[in-house]
């Protein structure tokens, strides 16, 4: 008799059955995972010295501004980030 998790996993299969990755695949994927999270991390760098100067001069408005800026183009990058990723798992499919 079949667990309830494996019945689900098996309806799950069938509606979208899973693919496999080459090797090329997964190195592109990897990369492209790679270069958006080192251009993450060099903009949240430069957008948090600037919240900090903000801080510092009591500007509590440019503190608000800047921390939604910071938001918004992580949630960006990280989108485009896994637009990247699909077209190349798509492409193998």
């Amino acid at each position: 008799m079949k667990s309830a998790y494996e019945l689900a996993m098996e309806r799950l299969e069938k509606q979208s059955p899973t693919t496999k990755l080459s090797e090329e695949q997964k190195r592109e994927i990897a990369e492209i995972d790679s270069t958006f999270k080192a251009r993450i991390a060099e903009r949240e760098l430069f957008l948090h010295e600037q919240i900090t100067k903000a801080q510092a001069a009591g500007n509590f408005t440019d503190v608000e501004q800047l921390e939604k800026q910071l938001g918004s183009e992580v949630r960006r990058w990280q989108a485009d980030c896994e637009e990247k990723k699909e077209k190349v798992r798509n492409r193998g499919a």
